[in-house]
This record gives structure tokens, C-alpha cells and sequence, in this order.
């Protein structure tokens, strides 16, 4: 990762609620991907905004020492040092409390953890395009494992979908990146943004 990529992945770290804007329109993914469950009523959960999951007036760059990161070569061990101590501080991100036991619907981007034939049974909820497949994992706080009691057929890796069900402040670890939430999906639809 060069400098510039580097600052720009730890600008979009401490930005991630802004990311939220980069969900587009509905994912052209398998018309009929049927809610997890048929019998929830899509009114019982409020929307809910990424930012949310942060606790109110957390800062992720407090802590970090990035003084003149431009000089500095990506093979450098200082460079490398920083990108450890960041990894850490993101997989380690606090939660918010007060959204344990929320009832929420929350939009965001498919990361497949479990795909079968028969349908993909958990997944990593993330808040932005490329989240854990293209660009380093967010922070904990920004990761939602996704637990499907039915298996959903049709997703795909990076659909933009609707989620709905219970939040747990529960953290867990996947190759693909440590979450902070989980969530047993009572519905999931293809994304659509707010009418223009």
C-alpha cells in the first residue's frame, strides 16, 4: 500500500459514517430473494444510520501518531508499526451499548462469511463498496455479522441489501474481518434509496 492509498484508507477509517452516502441504488442481484422471514413486519424496526453503532464522541485517529507519513516509505518500519497499531485500534473499536437489543433496519453491502448451494447462511454486513474485499475491514463498530436462520438464495458478494432484525453488541472474528455487532436477519431486501 503506497502512502497516498494509506492516508486516504485512514481518512476513510475515521469518515466511515460519511461512506454511508456511497450506497447506491438497488443491487441487481436475483429479483425474489425472499425475506428470512416471510411473518416480520418490516415496520416494527427503525432505520438505523452506521454512525449509530459508534459510541457518541469517539475519535479513532486520538490515539494514532501520523506526523510526516509523506516522507516516509511504505517499507519503512515506522510505516509498518503505524498500520499495526491502526489495525488494532479498528478491530478493537468501541461499541455503542445503548444499540444492544435495538430492533433495527440497517442498509449496507453483502461480504458472504457462509455461501452453500443452498443459499448463503451468515455474512459480514459492511457500511461502504469493497469494505473487506478491496480495502482493508472497517472498524469493529462498523461490521455487523449477519446470521440467516433460513439460507437466502440469490445474494451475492457486495449486493446492497436491507437488513432487518435485533442487534447484539457481540463481537466476532471471520477472515474477512472482526465485527462488533451481530444480528440474526428476521428480513433482507435488495437496497433501495429514499425516493428523489
Amino acid at each position: 500500500m503506497n502512502r497516498i492509498a494509506f492516508s486516504g484508507w485512514v481518512r476513510g477509517s475515521v469518515t466511515l459514517a460519511a461512506c454511508l452516502g456511497l450506497v447506491g441504488p438497488s443491487s441487481p442481484w436475483a429479483a425474489g430473494v425472499a425475506p428470512a422471514d416471510a411473518g416480520a413486519k418490516p415496520a416494527s424496526y427503525r432505520e438505523a444510520k452506521w454512525d449509530e453503532l459508534m459510541p457518541p464522541g469517539w475519535d479513532p485517529a486520538k490515539d494514532l501518531r501520523i506526523n510526516n507519513l509523506g516522507v516516509l516509505s511504505d517499507s519503512d518500519p515506522r510505516v509498518v508499526q503505524m498500520m499495526r497499531e491502526l489495525r488494532q485500534a479498528l478491530d478493537n473499536a468501541p461499541l455503542n451499548q445503548a444499540m444492544d437489543g435495538a430492533a433495527v433496519r440497517l442498509p449496507g453491502y453483502v461480504v458472504p462469511l457462509d455461501d452453500t448451494p443452498a443459499g448463503m447462511k451468515e455474512f459480514l454486513l459492511v457500511p461502504y463498496f469493497g469494505a473487506c474485499i478491496h480495502t482493508p475491514p472497517p472498524p469493529a463498530n462498523q461490521i455487523v455479522h449477519v446470521i440467516v436462520p433460513k439460507p437466502a438464495k440469490g445474494l451475492k458478494m457486495m449486493d446492497a441489501v436491507w437488513v432487518s432484525g435485533t442487534l447484539k453488541a457481540q463481537r466476532g472474528d471471520s477472515v474477512m474481518g472482526v465485527s462488533g455487532y451481530q444480528m440474526e436477519a428476521a428480513q433482507i431486501a435488495p437496497y433501495q434509496g429514499p425516493a428523489r
